[in-house]
């Protein structure tokens, strides 16, 4: 059984370039991939109180989500959304663990409160007053397909589009030595159930067991195999030679139990 939806519009942020017109012309070969570490983004959506408070996964969750908005000219606030994520914010994941360690063992509130897996989700809510449902979900490096399954299955089911952000984000020493994460990456997908006049291309989704596509360049392999939200970069590299490239390949995006998330590329 296979779910098809329509991709409207891409936001992104990861090392090397930090928006999804950036990441077009690299994975274009318009110009050369430099390696470099992400540069976090500006945050203004947020008050000035909430801006203070969060961690880096926030901001690149919300930064890849609205760029991917704002793109398609909709209004944040009327969007269904699914956030998905390895392990959140890894610094603050870190801190906390700091402080447990530590002789008196007080955790800073707002530590806390920016360490529930749905965090993203609820600044997103402050920030864009959105009231519509959203998920958050983990599947350690299966993520990104899990999040896109769960969205095109909202969108073809629910009949409204859905907004689909993976973000993932490191952790510091000591627990970087055994879960890691080699930079932030955001990816955001706009879906929807119907053909619009921005539709890039439509997607049928289905599970095999297949093995996962590669990127030809190593070092965008090398993204892509370090940071679990980049898993979507295959994706991301045949939406960026899109609508020039008439017919693309079917892609396989690592998802769980030993299977694959197959993306079959349908016209618009």
């Amino acid at each position: 059984m296979s779910v098809k939806v329509y991709i409207e519009a891409i936001g992104a942020i990861g090392p090397g370039a930090n928006n999804w017109p950036e990441w077009r012309s690299i994975l274009r070969k318009e110009v050369a991939y430099q390696p470099a570490r992400t540069v976090n983004p500006v945050l203004n959506v947020l008050p000035s109180a909430e801006r203070r408070r969060v961690g880096i996964g926030v901001k690149i969750a919300l930064a890849s989500g609205l760029e991917a908005l704002a793109a398609a000219g909709i209004d944040p606030s009327s969007m269904t959304t699914v956030f998905c994520s390895s392990g959140g914010d890894g610094e603050n994941c870190h801190l906390i663990c700091e402080a447990l360690a530590s002789s008196d063992r007080m955790i800073s509130p707002t530590r806390f409160h920016n360490s529930v897996h749905n965090a993203p989700s609820g600044y997103w809510g402050i920030a864009s007053g959105a009231m519509l449902p959203s998920t958050s979900l983990c599947a350690y490096d299966a993520g990104f397909a899990v999040g896109l399954l769960e969205a095109a299955v909202q969108c073809s089911v629910e009949k409204r589009p859905v907004l689909l952000v993976v973000y993932d984000t490191p952790y510091p020493e000591p627990i970087h030595g055994v879960r890691p994460v080699a930079d932030q990456f955001a990816i955001s997908i706009l879906l929807t159930p119907d053909v619009t006049q921005g539709s890039i291309t439509a997607i049928d989704v289905s599970l095999e067991k297949t093995p996962s596509t590669t990127m030809e360049s190593s070092e965008l392999e090398n993204v892509r195999v370090g940071i679990p939200a980049a898993r979507g970069l295959p994706l991301m590299q045949v939406l960026a030679q899109l609508p020039e490239q008439a017919a693309a390949a079917d892609i396989y995006l690592e998802y769980v139990n030993q299977q694959s998330l197959r993306v079959k590329f349908v016209a618009a």
